[in-house]
């Protein structure tokens, strides 16, 4: 019953706030400072999240996200890794070996990561296919010394399909009595790939039996499986589960993931998520201290009612209630219209981007969105809890109000 009452009276205070111009003004900008933290809020994780997904779809599809080593070599890698491939994190295996190397063309050289595979198991599991122009996977036979680049690799080389390069392998080096001599061999150009991502300058493609021979290693080993995940993000907890149970097998493995290569690029795209959302969370934050001053302002004005409604039997507790009440009713319409512009503003941003002319990443690139319902869920938790907590010193303000002084001179 307190509580109903002092909703009814929390309610009436909000709706009469306007008595105290200044208040008013203060609690205006209040609302405004959550609607427009909240929406900001929501509109940069949702583009953030985008931005990190597309990476994750771009760099981490087209290098190994988990790599399983067995220097000893596998003996029947589909019969011993069986169990693996019914995992639902695990989309498949195949087999894979990478050497550095040097790519020289007429026109050019330079540094590549070269992956050794086999086209038949990569089919159904590389991005990479899937984006590589024509049937350039197929022409990767044993034997065959063909090659795919990237994109971006293809244009530094000034190199079109058809066309010889030079692979020379830091792996397979012997000596001479003129020094060490790299391995090297010429592969002729089957394609190229095009994933929109540093990976275009930096990635190339052989067949498995031709990188061994390359590196100087026995053809028909295998000592390197590449494990295709659901999520690349889940790879070390992955790698240590897949290392507990091949070893079960009496499988010694060691594990490599992508955090070698690219971790440094995904931490920064982290710390420049959190930073961001550190930022705006502090314009709710600036919004919600304004609520507190409003609400001051507000008990100081209604001192002599909350006397009055002590005297008449209300409780400390019912008394807090009301003003954290009315502190709450101003942080619920903020919090409302900023969850609904929001998530509006995300979900139409590439067409106001257009409309204004406004071309973020430039050649007419969509800017990448995606929503979580999680994020936004913290975001409305953590900006509702955030204005109840600042609506706790005022409300007990008005709790202390002794009715004896407060009326002494009415």
């Amino acid at each position: 019953m307190n509580f109903r009452f002092s909703l009814f009276i929390g309610y009436r205070y909000w709706r009469t706030r306007k008595a105290n111009a200044f208040a008013s003004f203060i609690t205006f900008f209040a609302v405004s400072g959550i609607f427009l933290g909240v929406a900001a809020l929501i509109i940069v994780s949702s583009v953030m999240n985008g931005l990190e997904g597309q990476l994750k779809e771009r760099i981490l599809g087209a290098v190994p996200q988990l790599t399983l080593v067995n220097d000893a070599g596998f003996s029947d890698w589909q019969q011993q890794t069986q169990s693996l491939t019914a995992q639902s994190q695990v989309h498949g295996l195949a087999p894979t070996v990478t050497t550095q190397a040097m790519v020289q063309s007429s026109q050019n050289i330079s540094a590549v990561q070269v992956y050794g595979v086999f086209p038949e198991y990569e089919q159904n599991l590389s991005a990479i296919i899937a984006n590589t122009y024509s049937s350039a996977f197929e022409q990767l036979t044993p034997g065959s010394y063909n090659i795919v680049l990237g994109s971006e690799l293809a244009r530094k080389l000034s190199i079109n399909i058809g066309d010889r390069v030079r692979l020379l392998s830091g792996d397979g080096v012997v000596y001479s009595p003129l020094g060490p001599v790299p391995s090297q061999r010429k592969f002729t150009v089957a394609g190229v790939f095009e994933m929109g991502s540093q990976v275009d300058s930096a990635l190339a493609y052989i067949h498995y039996t031709d990188a061994r021979r390359l590196m100087r290693l026995k053809p028909s080993e295998i000592n390197e499986l590449r494990v295709y995940l659901a999520d690349p993000f889940a790879a070390p907890q992955m790698g240590e589960s897949i290392a507990a149970e091949l070893k079960q097998q009496n499988i010694d493995i060691t594990t490599r993931d992508w955090r070698e290569s690219f971790g440094h690029l995904f931490a920064a795209v982290k710390m420049e998520k959190n930073m961001m959302s550190l930022m705006l969370s502090l314009i709710v934050a600036v919004a919600a201290f304004n609520i507190v001053s409003a609400l001051v302002m507000m008990v100081i004005d209604k001192t002599t009612d909350v006397a009055v409604l002590k005297t008449q039997g209300l409780t400390t507790q019912a008394v807090m209630n009301i003003f954290i009440v009315q502190g709450s009713l101003n942080a619920i319409i903020g919090l409302a219209l900023g969850a609904l512009a929001g998530v509006t503003i995300t979900l139409n941003l590439n067409i106001i981007l257009g409309v204004l002319g406004i071309s973020v990443l430039g050649g007419g690139q969509m800017l990448p969105v995606e929503i979580s319902v999680t994020q936004i869920a913290i975001i409305v938790v953590g900006t509702l809890a955030m204005t109840l907590i600042a609506t706790i010193y005022p409300a007990l303000t008005a709790a202390r109000v002794q009715p004896a002084t407060a009326l002494r001179y009415e």
